[in-house]
């Protein structure tokens, strides 16, 4: 491979609350592990894998000027997130005047909630439901009603659409947040379940907002359907929420973006997230996302992917002896504190007291005095 995956790398010390969160009294991150036992960074949403050469590189020539005082995005940010929505997705018709900033998707999400629906209202959310939705949606006085997913006769996860139209049909619902890929059961959606679903929202009048902050880190043999390209009316209805940040490893960069083709919707969405006067684009997450965003970080996505894959093949092959989780159907490897495994990397080498099997590192730890899954990564 081109690019490292292989190298331990030690994150203590470098602003990384994966390791150095561990056992702090905020509320947030899980205990130490007990003596004995390795900490593994899979509770949060970031990986242990240096990000693609070109974004350091960026900062650096960028950091090289002394001066960083304001500015307004370049026409190659816009046209680096055109091209990479039109390579990796398929995306035609997409203009800057579509493309909008956003500090963070959940920030996004909320906007685009105030202005589908009023405080105190109910969002469709499915279940099990990504963490950050919840707080979000309760800090901002909104009700969710949860559709949970089901399983069906192969053991994949599905939307349940009868269950969804009876509580879009009798609960006076006017927004929904449509989590793609679903974090956190990692399904990759089929085209014709998107298509089943908007057509269900469009039914009921039901304004969508798309996270899609996963699209791109999913595992070799599924493809990502962007929610807005299923349908005319996905197009117009639908606010879509990106970011390069769990992509490329940059949250601590801070930048996300929508897609919004409908100039109602659009200008709206913009108002609303103008308001808290704080939803303002840093000088290096722009640099940042253009420099992710060129064919060397395409390159570098998909050996990710291809190492992402292994690890979870060889995971899922070694089940007699580990417990892990499966994905059956498309498949996304989300790393979120309700998911395992993730495809992070653990900062401290093997314990002792487990032998490392031919051309893998195996750990195991314990949190919050419990056993959890093992986490293997395969060398590549």
């Amino acid at each position: 491979m081109k690019y490292d995956f292989t190298s331990i790398m030690d994150r203590h010390g470098k602003d990384a609350i994966a390791v150095d969160g561990l056992g702090k009294p905020n509320g947030f991150a899980p205990a130490a592990p007990k003596a004995g036992f390795d900490a593994i960074p899979m509770w949060v949403a970031d990986m242990n894998f240096a990000t693609v050469p070109t974004v350091p590189e960026a900062l650096i020539r960028r950091a090289q000027h002394p001066a960083y005082g304001y500015f307004d995005p370049t026409d190659e940010y816009f046209d680096s997130i055109i091209a990479w929505q039109k390579n990796r997705n398929g995306v035609t018709g997409l203009t800057r005047e579509c493309i909008g900033y956003e500090n963070g998707v959940l920030g996004g999400v909320i906007s685009a909630l105030n202005v589908a629906c009023s405080r105190g209202g109910r969002v469709l959310v499915h279940s099990p439901t990504y963490v950050g939705f919840t707080s979000a949606l309760t800090n901002n006085g909104y009700n969710m009603v949860l559709s949970p997913l089901k399983r069906d006769d192969a053991g994949v996860w599905r939307m349940d659409f009868e269950d969804m139209e009876e509580k879009l049909r009798t609960q006076n619902i006017h927004a929904a947040i449509l989590c793609s890929p679903h974090n956190p059961c990692g399904r990759v959606w089929e085209r014709r379940e998107l298509e089943q679903a908007m057509a269900l929202f469009e039914k009921y009048d039901v304004t969508v907002v798309s996270d899609e902050i996963w699209s791109d880190i999913i595992l070799e043999g599924s493809k990502h359907i962007p929610t807005q390209s299923v349908s005319e009316w996905a197009r117009q209805n639908t606010v879509a929420m990106y970011a390069p940040s769990k992509t490329f490893n940059l949250a601590g960069l801070v930048g996300s973006y929508h897609i919004i083709y409908n100039k109602r919707l659009r200008d709206r969405v913009r108002k609303e997230s103008s308001l808290s006067h704080y939803n303002s684009m840093n000088v290096l997450s722009m640099h940042a996302l253009v420099a992710a965003y060129q064919p060397e970080g395409c390159e570098w996505l998909e050996e990710l992917r291809q190492v992402l894959t292994a690890n979870v093949d060889y995971a899922a092959s070694s089940k007699s002896t580990l417990k892990v989780w499966t994905w059956p159907g498309p498949r996304a490897p989300t790393c979120c504190s309700q998911t395992a495994p993730s495809g992070a990397r653990p900062t401290a080498r093997p314990s002792a007291r487990w032998k490392k099997p031919a051309g893998t590192w195996a750990w195991r730890c314990r949190t919050a005095g419990r056993s959890t899954a093992a986490a293997t990564c395969a060398s590549t």
